[in-house]
């Protein structure tokens, strides 16, 4: 009977799926095809007068730059905690595991608004932490509206993705590999950079370009910290959609798209160092 009705509904268990492919019809592709359509319409012609206008504009190229800027730094600063964090994470027991699993999770959706709030009270002109510092001459100069001040911001909510990424990687080492290591003489930091790290890199460089995509499509710490005013991509994107002064969504469209396209490579360069790591 069963096997009857699946050959006569082939598509039956297909039908589970249509609304995942509504949806990813009206959310994703509708919207990616609208942005790709309107960002080389310039006053209903085709064009690719917002493309140049971008690429010759020193404000918008400063923009991808301090993007691009705090991506990496939030990325690499993310990456190398979370890593000490996960391998960390691995040695403790199995209660303590679960909690700081389950509370990793929860540091991981505390971002926006909130985010930018917490670290105003904590690290801002006026906040305790700065305070304290101040008063014991160990910091002078460091401005939490600066790039340099959203790196620190980014890094820390970069930290509990990175390490749920993470985490699970590190249960492809076996425990029995180091001890075989130790009894051939090696040393536990020969042990990491000839054998820990290598096979955990696949894993690395995955976590570190979702780490950098992540960084650069974050929009609203940086708005709520900046009220607007740090020359971010995202920001110039909203600005241009939704600003007070200018409303050129054709132009914001066409930096979407010089956005994802950037993403798009790092995201190929990824691809291709995996396979020559694989090959090799």
């Amino acid at each position: 009977m069963t096997h009857s009705t699946t050959r006569r509904f082939p598509l039956m268990p297909a039908a589970g799926l249509v609304p995942f492919f509504a949806m990813l019809g009206l959310f994703q592709l509708a919207p990616m095809g609208w942005v790709l359509i309107h960002s080389v319409n310039v006053d209903g012609a085709f064009s690719l007068g917002h493309y140049r206008e971008i690429l010759s504009s020193a404000f918008m190229r400063q923009a991808f730059g301090h993007s691009l800027t705090i991506g990496l730094w939030s990325s690499l600063g993310g990456l190398a905690l979370a890593t000490v964090g996960a391998a960390a994470l691995r040695r403790v027991g199995g209660k303590l595991r679960q909690f700081m699993v389950a509370f990793t999770n929860m540091v991981g959706n505390f971002s926006g608004v909130p985010l930018a709030f917490a670290f105003i009270i904590f690290l801002g002109a006026n906040g305790s932490l700065t305070i304290i510092l101040r008063e014991l001459g160990l910091i002078s100069g460091f401005n939490l509206y600066s790039i340099s001040g959203l790196s620190v911001v980014y890094t820390y909510f970069q930290i509990p993705l990175a390490m749920l990424l993470l985490f699970p990687a590190f249960n492809a080492l076996d425990d029995d590999w180091q001890d075989a290591a130790a009894l051939l003489g090696a040393t536990p930091a020969s042990y990491w950079l000839r054998i820990g790290l290598p096979v955990l890199a696949p894993a690395l460089v995955g976590t570190f370009i979702i780490l950098l995509a992540n960084a650069m499509g974050a929009y609203a710490t940086a708005y709520a910290l900046t009220s607007g005013n740090a020359n971010l991509v995202t920001i110039r994107i909203a600005n241009l959609v939704a600003g007070d002064l200018f409303l050129e969504p054709n132009l914001a469209a066409a930096l979407s798209v010089l956005l994802v396209t950037l993403l798009g490579l790092v995201t190929i360069i990824n691809r291709w160092l995996l396979k020559r790591n694989v090959h090799a």
